[in-house]
């Protein structure tokens, strides 16, 4: 099978290495929370058809109408949800879809977006400051930039984008204010901190920082990796490909916790937190792109992808086979198939 699927506008990141670490299978439903141009999600359906289910979700409405073309083939095997991934849990929830045998979480801007002059997430083109992944969202990155003082202008792109000159960027930017298209931004910041100090563009770090501001993206990131344990069947794994280590480094903390008994503090002589390990590291390295990967498409350079299993008690099994046999039927609009059901009774209530 052939997975280099992508599209003229985009190319997914990591595609082989991230089918791998969903261990995908026939029949199986997994979830993509991160659906972008569906170059993963069509990898994921063609690799577990027959019967395979899969549930889709971006806050990008775009996005949604992008991946509904790409994946007309597999119509009847995929629910494409419009909503940020933050909602997770009620959305599977409101549909039936649950447990899963795989969750994956893909981090990174599309092509699309970033090459799109009005979303204005890159100061290669001119456009409004706008950076919502969604146009439900009410702030925009124009609102924070002319309407936040310089110390919490400072604080977000020292937080954020890890930049070192935040103060002179806060301070330039409150001097030049109003400040409304991508280009008089990152030349703002360009004279602030006197040009390029190393390989990357000076407005790198603080366009990041704006982006996740505008999406509260780390704290949706947070919530979301929580609820996804909870949503994942024994041995039902968890893919997350983040870009930049703010995101990296909330992905690594949690899955490094969930995969340990104790999690008490060093030096405590007897266990008292009564944590008991829900998760199994799949790869105890982080998986990066190939330097192929790489040269033909330059974005992944950054890429990390972690995967982890989920471990499951014989409780959990019975208390899962229960809630599954025993759903009603058509309430998720024939989103549950009885030959699952019938699977999953003899497999949980035969052991």
């Amino acid at each position: 099978m052939n997975l280099n699927m992508s599209a003229p506008t985009h190319i997914p990141v990591l595609l082989e290495e991230a089918v791998r670490a969903l261990a995908v299978q026939p029949g199986g439903r997994y979830i993509d929370c991160t659906l972008g141009g569906g170059g993963h999600a069509a990898a994921i359906l063609e690799r577990s058809s027959p019967g395979g289910q899969l549930l889709g979700i971006d806050a990008d409405p775009e996005a949604i109408e992008a991946a509904s073309a790409r994946l007309q083939n597999y119509a009847s095997s995929t629910l494409l949800i419009n909503e940020n991934f933050v909602n997770l849990q009620a959305i599977c929830l409101k549909y039936d879809f649950q447990p899963v045998h795989g969750i994956l979480f893909d981090l990174g801007l599309s092509s699309r977006q970033l090459n799109k002059d009005s979303r204005g997430f890159s100061f290669q083109h001119d456009g409004p400051l706008d950076m919502r992944l969604s146009p439900r969202q009410e702030v925009t990155a124009a609102d924070i930039i002319n309407r936040s003082s310089e110390t919490e202008l400072a604080h977000i792109i020292r937080t954020y984008g890890e930049e070192a000159y935040s103060r002179q960027i806060a301070r330039r930017i409150v001097r030049e204010r109003p400040i409304k298209t991508t280009l008089k931004l990152a030349q703002t910041i360009e004279q602030a901190i006197g040009g390029r100090k190393d390989r990357i563009h000076p407005a790198t770090r603080t366009f990041q920082a704006l982006r996740i501001a505008v999406n509260h993206e780390l704290e949706n990131l947070e919530a979301v990796l929580k609820q996804a344990i909870n949503l994942l069947g024994s041995e039902g794994r968890l893919v997350v490909i983040s870009y930049h280590s703010l995101e990296d480094r909330i992905v690594k903390q949690l899955m490094q916790k969930e995969a340990r008994d104790c999690i008490c503090p060093p030096g405590i002589p007897t266990c008292v937190c009564g944590h008991t390990a829900c998760l199994r590291l799949v790869n105890k390295k982080v998986i990066t792109p190939s330097p192929q990967e790489v040269e033909l498409n330059p974005r992944s350079r950054s890429a990390k992808l972690r995967a982890t299993e989920r471990i499951a008690f014989r409780d959990e099994y019975c208390e899962t086979a229960e809630k599954l046999c025993f759903a009603i039927q058509d309430r998720a609009n024939g989103w549950r198939r009885p030959v699952l059901l019938e699977t999953l009774r003899t497999t949980f209530w035969a052991s």
